[in-house]
């Protein structure tokens, strides 16, 4: 068994490099659908695709007939192509997937055989995997990206298709829209034809005005607002996320506190502050993040952002109901004040 990053699997799939089984799984599905397209466009030629490629779907496959049609060999062509997409909709799937085992364990040299399995993942003990590890199968995990991976994904998503995007415009979207990435993806890919595709720009104008994300009042403004100690601009953001609830649930803006007074705790005691240790210690993704952290040192002591975590904490719990029958956003203006003072 394999286990290759996505860079190497689509890169040996272009070249000819094909290996006999693919078992993809995961809950990100955007990262499973490019592997499928590049199988589906590479694996086969398309003048040879009529009698050499096959597609099953879960949710109506009889796997004795999948298996019949990868132990067939090519016609008048190198190789063929079968595939099971939506693996997870078969009846009892995780056990059903098991018959596949024997074949995967002695594929046909001549098939390119994919399992397509979304939304999970099979477990390592199974008698599919372990005839994997034995096998040349090439097993693809994808699990969605946290939140500090979806800048660089996003940046590299406009890398490719050569256009670019202002910092401030890919912590905007990445922090109001997140994963799962075929969402995201989808609004920028929208953001590029609006933009005219190749060498155009994203601008935060674009967003506001294509997309509906408010380049002022959002949670990436409410952390710089918090990280500068200007109250104003917070309770002016709070009020906004107040009348767009919808749009703005608390539950993001609890994570987005948190996070932010979690790395400037860590922040205060590395023993080198210089721009590159902090980035690289926690993990930032760009400089916009570090003005934040570097104005949070500047703003707050060690204790102070203990005490931010704690009362962060509080209006959690609160928000939820618990001790407290509040509107979440006074809650929340609360919580920005007992921070400040």
């Amino acid at each position: 068994m394999a286990q290759k990053n996505l860079r190497d699997i689509i890169a040996e799939i272009r070249t000819g490099n094909i290996s006999p089984v693919y078992i993809l799984m995961g809950e990100e599905a955007y990262f499973i659908d490019l592997i499928v397209e590049n199988l589906e466009a590479f694996a086969v030629d398309e003048a040879d695709k009529d009698f050499n490629c096959n597609i099953y779907y879960g949710s109506d496959a009889d796997l004795d007939t999948v298996v019949a049609a990868a132990q067939q060999f090519p016609v008048m062509a190198p190789r063929k192509l079968v595939m099971l997409k939506e693996a997870q909709t078969l009846w009892n799937a995780k056990t059903a997937l098991e018959a596949l085992a024997p074949y995967v364990g002695r594929p046909n040299a001549t098939t390119v055989f994919a399992i397509v399995f979304k939304g999970g993942t099979l477990s390592k003990t199974s008698a599919l995997l372990r005839m994997a590890e034995k096998s040349d199968a090439v097993v693809f995990n994808s699990p969605v990206p946290r939140s500090w991976e979806l800048p660089t994904q996003l940046k590299d998503y406009c890398r490719m298709r050569q256009v670019s995007i202002e910092d401030k415009g890919v912590a905007l979207l990445c922090d109001t829209i997140g994963a799962p990435l075929s969402k995201l993806f989808g609004e920028v890919n929208k953001l590029i034809q609006i933009k005219g595709g190749k060498g155009s720009r994203i601008t935060c104008e674009d967003i506001e005005k294509n997309i509906g994300i408010s380049k002022d009042f959002n949670n990436f403004e409410f952390v710089a607002a918090l990280g500068a100690r200007d109250y104003p601009k917070a309770m002016k953001i709070i009020s906004y996320f107040e009348r767009n609830p919808k749009s703005n649930p608390t539950v993001m803006t609890t994570a987005t506190m948190f996070d932010f007074f979690t790395k400037l705790v860590i922040a205060h005691y590395l023993p080198d502050k210089s721009d590159a240790s902090i980035m690289r210690s926690l993990g930032l993704k760009g400089k916009l993040a570090l003005g934040d952290i570097k104005n949070g040192l500047a703003n707050y002591n060690a204790m102070h952002a203990v005490n931010a975590i704690h009362h962060i904490r509080e209006f959690d719990t609160k928000s939820k109901g618990v001790g407290s029958y509040q509107n979440e956003y006074a809650l929340l203006k609360e919580a920005v004040f007992k921070i400040f003072t």
